[in-house]
């Protein structure tokens, strides 16, 4: 069981440091969103545009915090 603790938290981590790369590269924010869209999409994850503006803002909220 503690190797999955350890393999979702390394995945998690890969996860959000790959969101904000994204979000931080020097591209526009409607491409690079619309490019997270759609990679979520092709992993079966559908989330409307409020809900990926939400989750962008929590991320970038985390990276402000430390």
């Amino acid at each position: 069981m503690k190797n999955y603790s350890v393999l979702a938290a390394f995945l998690g981590g890969a996860l959000i440091g790959a969101a904000s790369g994204l979000l931080f590269a020097p591209e526009k924010g409607v491409d690079t969103r619309s490019r997270i869209a759609e990679a979520l999409r092709k992993r079966g994850i559908k989330l409307s545009t409020a809900d990926l503006d939400s989750l962008a803002d929590d991320i970038a909220e985390e990276l402000d915090d430390k």
